[in-house]
């Protein structure tokens, strides 16, 4: 059954009372109900729009690797906006593969894909270590956003900045991984609004100082220009959209909050929307339907009901990145889900704009793709009727941009590297599952 953010909720609020009753917070019955209270308010917080979030304890053994923390009695996840470190080596088929050498290893991870790949090295075992030294002294850490109605990732996981006190400050830790040469500036979902010009300066201090993926030789990824590249343009588009929609109600961010609200409130007039195309659907007998990335279960669909308007717009070449459309808002009710669906209807191919310098990379990063699995086909769609949508995806944190990069059923095995992209964010803080992942 798929988790609904009310559900996610009600999950994070039992593991709070489960945490309670087994006195992990310690004291007497009345400190840990006082505890309990307390961390509840934290976990509703997490709902409420907002720049700070709130207080967590850290989980035993909190350290992941070095974008992903445990934070005591949040079974659910958190991106960490503007990082992204390299993956640590969780397979033992990756580890082989190393052994047989540096070079080898990363021909033979990128396969046939002309684009960046993902894949375990040794800086992201170097990252793990640097955020263990970071948080070794840390019981609790602070957590904000960097936009208020930037709440949760493409899983449902909540973007956030982490920070710990450190000699009496808080200290962005977010920050200071790119300042270590632990990450370069994510700026894959947007430009970090409130601290652009830190991250700015701490990556340009780390690769004056040649930290990090930065020293040469280092065994790291060796295309962090051209991730920069493509990074940045995508930040550029997303900002020029946002400076656009300042104070207008029909320019709609799809990864905000209440865009779903907004698109409804709008139904049968134009609005301009910014989202990531995901999945293309050409029609046979119906019109070609295009997703909008959101979140699992609340994508918006764009409609072309006809196929040389679809050709003729950009959106076909651009999976994975972010477009612009314009159009009427239509509601659609699907008769083999009865399940109702929001609808951008497209007529002519100016209604849709494309990153020129996106283009490039375009279909080199799928939206958050799940593991693929064997599924009923859905039932065909009567004549002149949109497609049903797609059987909606598990969610599924362990998996590796590599696998679904371009050719990479042609670089060798693909084992769980630990965690995948959230949109908006980078690293991912986790539930202490209590022991998601990012926007």
């Amino acid at each position: 059954m798929p988790m609904t953010p009310r559900t996610w909720l009600a999950a994070a609020l039992a593991a709070a009372v489960a945490l309670s009753a087994a006195g992990c917070f310690g004291g007497s019955k009345a400190v840990r109900r006082a505890h309990k209270a307390e961390l509840q308010e934290r976990l509703r917080r997490l709902e409420t729009p907002g720049l700070v979030i709130g207080e967590f304890p850290l989980a035993k053994n909190a350290v992941v690797d070095g974008d992903t923390l445990k934070v005591a009695g949040l079974n659910a996840s958190l991106r960490l906006t503007g990082l992204d470190t390299e993956e640590t080596f969780k397979s033992e088929a990756d580890r082989r593969l190393f052994e047989m050498g540096w070079e080898h290893y990363l021909k033979t991870k990128k396969g046939k894909s002309n684009h960046p790949v993902k894949a375990a090295t040794p800086l992201g075992e170097d990252a793990k270590k640097f955020a263990k030294e970071f948080f070794a002294e840390v019981d609790s850490v602070r957590l904000e956003r960097d936009h208020p109605k930037e709440i949760r990732g493409r899983f449902n996981r909540y973007l956030a900045y982490v920070f710990a006190r450190k000699n009496g400050e808080w200290v962005n830790y977010n920050v200071e991984a790119v300042r270590a040469g632990m990450s370069p500036y994510f700026m894959k979902y947007a430009y970090s609004r409130r601290f652009h010009d830190q991250f700015a300066t701490a990556q340009e201090e780390a690769r004056a100082a040649q930290r990090g993926i930065w020293r040469p030789g280092a065994q790291a990824y060796p295309d962090y220009d051209e991730r920069l590249r493509w990074w940045e343009a995508r930040a550029r588009y997303i900002q020029a959209f946002e400076q656009e929609a300042e104070g207008r109600e029909d320019f709609i961010v799809l990864t905000h909050w209440d865009s779903m609200k907004r698109l409804e409130a709008h139904l049968e007039r134009e609005v301009t929307v910014l989202g990531t195309v995901g999945e293309v659907k050409l029609g046979d007998r119906g019109p070609t339907v295009v997703t909008l990335s959101r979140r699992l279960f609340s994508d918006l669909q764009v409609i072309f009901f006809d196929k040389d308007v679809f050709l003729g717009s950009c959106i076909g070449g651009m999976t994975g990145e972010f477009v612009r459309v314009r159009g009427p808002v239509a509601k659609y009710r699907n008769k083999h889900t009865n399940r109702e669906t929001l609808q951008v209807v497209v007529n002519l191919p100016g209604q849709v704009e494309c990153s020129r310098v996106d283009s490039e990379f375009a279909g080199s990063d799928p939206v958050e793709p799940p593991p693929p699995t064997a599924r009923a086909p859905a039932p065909a769609p009567a004549p002149g009727e949109p497609p049903p949508p797609a059987p909606e995806p598990s969610e599924d944190d362990d998996e590796t941009w590599e696998q679904w990069a371009p050719g990479a059923e042609e670089g060798g095995e693909d084992e769980d590297d630990g965690g995948g992209e959230d949109g908006a964010g980078g690293g991912e803080v986790v539930g202490d599952d209590l022991g998601d992942q990012a926007p």
